[in-house]
């Protein structure tokens, strides 16, 4: 492994913000941690990075402690959500600065920045100056002045919360891109669910200072861990079930599950894609609640007639119902995971 943190814990005024956390990122691995605000996903980063002392437990980075190592020796890249330039270099200044720091020469600084903005999209840019960039050329430019000096890891605290969702959506493929071909050992930060499963190998739920799951993106959006991974990821048709055999006791009545899922009581999600419209007169009966334009297809929000929880489903446009209107609904097991256990509010 590149980088393990073992039983690593931070405290603030007593209360443990990084609980013992055990975590393990192995070269050329990219890992995003995701968690709400609070649940110590850049207390992780920070203690990686040397910014926040651990009050126990070890970093180790390459084989070795680094808990009395400081932050400039530890060879990691950091690059943090606002950018962090230097207003008074030009864009060739930001990207070199590292260098300057471990004494590369003139010459090297050169080719080394011309290298860097022809991969990250800028080439030509050195003299520019920062003021001049937009919010992603300023994006790019950070990423390069972190990747200069060759860190053996990156870390990105936030990298894209400042960019509008599409130059988002764009930069997050080219950067997964980027760091496939150049065999960068990643470790992020980020909320956003969507950017983490699409620049990740694997994903990290954080809670309350721990790890509530990791897994590849696939795993943890199949399977996720329990009812606050599973409401996290946005997921909103969870409900308490005892489950017996193939079929499970819920407020939606009976709900059938997967073959081999846990038994007795836990809490049981059904994704919008397993909530199927039928006749009125089948299944469970629903009025239309509301229904919301998502791109690609219509959520559709059910209210049962016996004042069950609410169910969202996803319809094709051309077959979402109209507010108001009484439908039937059916269950796909395909679409339903019985959850490792209720996790509270």
């Amino acid at each position: 492994m590149l980088l393990s943190l073992k039983a690593a814990t931070v405290r603030f005024g007593g209360r443990a913000v990084l609980d013992a956390v055990d975590l393990d990122v192995a070269e050329h691995e990219t890992v995003c941690v995701l968690g709400p605000s609070g649940s110590g996903k850049s207390t992780l980063l920070r203690a990686v990075a040397g910014l926040q002392p651990l009050d126990e437990g070890q970093v180790v980075l390459g084989g070795r402690a680094m808990n009395s190592v400081p932050p400039h020796k530890r060879g990691v890249g950091l690059m943090f959500q606002d950018h962090q330039l230097f207003p008074q270099r030009d864009v060739g200044g930001n990207v070199a600065f590292g260098l300057r720091m471990h004494g590369a020469s003139r010459s090297e600084q050169e080719v080394r920045v011309r290298e860097l903005l022809d991969l990250v999209g800028l080439p030509g840019a050195a003299r520019r100056a920062v003021a001049s960039l937009s919010g992603g050329e300023q994006q790019r430019v950070a990423l390069a002045r972190a990747l200069a000096p060759r860190p053996r890891l990156l870390m990105l605290d936030e990298p894209l919360g400042q960019l509008d969702r599409s130059l988002r959506e764009r930069l997050v493929v080219e950067l997964r891109e980027l760091f496939t071909e150049l065999g960068t050992t990643v470790l992020a930060v980020t909320h956003d669910q969507g950017e983490a499963f699409a620049l990740a190998d694997r994903v990290v739920v954080m809670r309350d200072g721990r790890i509530a799951q990791s897994g590849t993106p696939l795993e943890v959006w199949r399977q996720p861990a329990d009812e606050f991974v599973a409401r996290f990821l946005g997921f909103d048709n969870v409900v308490a079930a005892t489950v017996a055999g193939e079929a499970a006791d819920t407020p939606w009545g009976k709900v059938p599950v997967p073959e081999g899922s846990p038994q007795g009581p836990g809490s049981l999600l059904v994704r919008p894609a397993g909530v199927r419209l039928v006749d009125a007169t089948e299944g469970l009966r629903c009025t239309v609640a509301a229904r919301t334009f998502r791109g690609t297809h219509v959520a559709v929000r059910l209210q049962p007639e016996d004042d069950a929880p609410r169910l969202e489903a996803a319809c094709a446009l051309r077959d979402a119902p109209e507010t108001g209107e009484t439908v039937g609904v059916a269950f796909d097991v395909a679409d339903i995971v019985v959850l490792g256990g209720t996790s509270g509010a």
